[in-house]
């Protein structure tokens, strides 16, 4: 009951809260002091820890966010989630004995705000109404388990091997492993330190039994996190590990002083029986000590997970491209475009890399090259948003009609771009679909999809190439073999249907046949769109609206030329 309330009043806090609460996040984590504040409001608000940690790797793994920010946003998370204890507490004014308890006790509040989150979650329409009853009833819950448990647990107080067991949790070595477990297996420091509050009602949690649980809770609440990394990027692992390494050396630092001075002045309070608000308290002052004395160390703990999750290849290259995109430019916008160039250019690559990556793993079934195709789809849909972004910044400056013109085809080409990779991943999926249905084609099939991916490989290396050097050239073969892709997707499809009519293939071979073709052509025409781009932009003796003119009335001797070379080069 106290695990389910505990669920249900946070699941409900976050969507009542948690989209807000991304986007302070995201905006407001300038510096490591505003991390830490952000990191505890939040967390202090949705009451997990886990989940504000969580919402960081995914910031970072999109770059949205540096993993020093990340940092300090930890850092306040770890702090934040003490607050629970102290709601918690609540459950200890039955047995107060003073007035207060008389009039607010526990049952009174639960049962006022089960009937109001009832009434709340049953009759009022409005979500965020709705959901703020759900938190009424998940704290309600919460507070009925906690006192179960403090019920279940009481009898306790005079159980001699049960006393004989908690104490064995005075080492401390013990009471950490036994915190790291515990906080493992629920998955909440929250609720770890709430059961901890509920063994004090037997009297026999002293001191030197709490702290060092407490110190293992908060390791032990690394886990989500760090389950959250997977398939996360390495800004992503860093960040979710830097949660286990605080809370390692949170507890390494604090432990160390703290049973050192002891063993050098012999503290009092090591015997002293601990209550739901002193374990609070505990918990509180602890996690604040380790927030002071790491919150100044945030340089060397992010160059710590740098150096134990190094970048990849293409993950420096990508940081190098977006460290081009320098705010400080814009004011130049010659060099804020030339800077622009670079990084398209660099993007324009990876298109080529998607396209040749999913020819090559449909052909082969290879699953590096296929995992890469998939991998290129998101870097490039980040690199049309930093870019995009970039670039309509780039346009609200002073700019000459020249450098209009270029940054208007640098916008239609990333597009492009993305676009191919977007097709790209889509023949990825085919391929999955083909292995996963066994799929086999005919040998003509076979043959005819060579021929086709021979052309895109073509078409799309010549258009790319031209974009990167302005070669006109170059560009001016690309409409002519666009043309030849177009009937030769045309051709192959009717060649398949007669297949299919004469039971050579099935339907379901013809269904993934067809979407093959689709992104094939696809790709096609989007690197013409790029090649007019070039030609408009490369020659000022014709322009991509009189070229398309003289293409369609065929009266462009080179491109007839072309298109027959073409032709007959991938002619089935």
């Amino acid at each position: 009951m106290f695990l389910f309330g505990m669920s249900v009043m946070g699941d409900s806090l976050k969507k009542v809260a948690g989209s807000r609460m991304e986007m302070i996040l995201y905006k407001l984590s300038g510096n490591t002091l505003k991390g830490v504040l952000l990191g505890t409001v939040v967390t202090a608000v949705i009451q997990s820890s886990s989940a504000t940690s969580v919402m960081v790797v995914g910031f970072v793994n999109s770059g949205m966010m540096k993993v020093r920010q990340a940092i300090g946003i930890i850092l306040g998370a770890i702090l934040g989630t003490s607050v629970t204890g102290w709601v918690l507490c609540l459950n200890s004014l039955s047995g107060s004995g003073s007035k207060v308890a008389s009039v607010l006790n526990t049952a009174v509040l639960t049962g006022i705000m089960a009937l109001a989150g009832i009434i709340m979650w049953m009759f009022v329409k409005n979500r965020t109404h709705k959901n703020l009853g759900g938190i009424l009833l998940g704290f309600s819950v919460l507070m009925y388990g906690m006192s179960m448990m403090s019920g279940a647990i009481s009898p306790l107080r005079t159980n001699e091997a049960f006393i004989k067991f908690l104490t064995s949790f005075s080492n401390p070595v013990v009471g950490i492993l036994a915190g790291i477990v515990v906080t493992a297996v629920i998955q909440s420091a929250s609720a770890a330190v709430g059961i901890l509050q509920a063994l004090a009602v037997t009297g026999a949690i002293t001191f030197d039994i709490a702290f060092p649980m407490l110190m293992g809770i908060g390791i032990g609440a690394s886990l989500p996190v760090i389950l959250s990394s997977i398939g996360a990027d390495a800004n992503g692992k860093r960040t979710a590990f830097t949660y286990l390494f605080i809370d390692v050396i949170g507890a390494v630092l604090c432990g160390a002083i703290f049973y050192g001075l002891n063993a050098a002045f012999g503290f009092g309070i090591m015997g002293k029986t601990m209550t739901m608000v002193l374990i609070a308290l505990v918990n509180s002052l602890y996690r604040l000590a380790v927030v002071i004395l790491l919150a100044p160390f945030t340089g060397l703990m992010e160059k710590l997970v740098c150096r134990i999750f190094p970048e990849s290849k293409d993950a420096a290259a990508e940081r190098a491209d977006m460290d081009r995109l320098e705010t400080r430019f814009l004011d130049h916008p010659a060099l804020s475009i030339e800077q622009s160039r670079m990084v398209i250019d660099s993007m324009a690559e990876k298109a080529l890399e998607s396209v040749k990556s999913a020819v090559y793993a449909r052909q082969t079934g290879d699953k590096t090259q296929l995992k890469r195709v998939m991998d290129l789809e998101a870097v490039l849909d980040r690199y049309e948003d930093k870019l995009g972004a970039y670039l309509s910044k780039v346009t609200s400056h002073n700019l000459t009609d020249a450098q209009s013109l270029e940054v208007s085809k640098y916008l239609r080409a990333l597009s492009d771009f993305e676009r191919m990779s977007d097709h790209a991943r889509n023949v990825g999926e085919a391929i999955q679909e083909i292995e996963e249905k066994k799929i086999e084609f005919s040998g003509d099939a076979k043959k005819e999809l060579l021929v086709l991916e021979a052309a895109i490989t073509e078409i799309t290396g010549l258009a790319i190439n031209a974009f990167i050097s302005g070669d006109t050239a170059a560009a001016l073969k690309v409409d002519p073999l666009e043309e030849v892709v177009d009937f030769l997707c045309d051709e192959l499809k009717k060649h398949h249907i007669d297949r299919v009519s004469r039971q050579e293939c099935t339907l379901e071979n013809g269904f993934v046949f067809n979407d093959l073709l689709t992104d094939y052509e696809r790709i096609a025409d989007h690197c013409d769109n790029i090649a007019m781009d070039v030609i408009e932009s490369g020659s000022s003796e014709i322009s991509a609206h009189e070229y398309h003119k003289r293409v369609e009335y065929r009266k462009d001797d080179a491109f007839r030329t072309s298109f027959r070379e073409y032709q007959k080069k991938y002619s089935v």
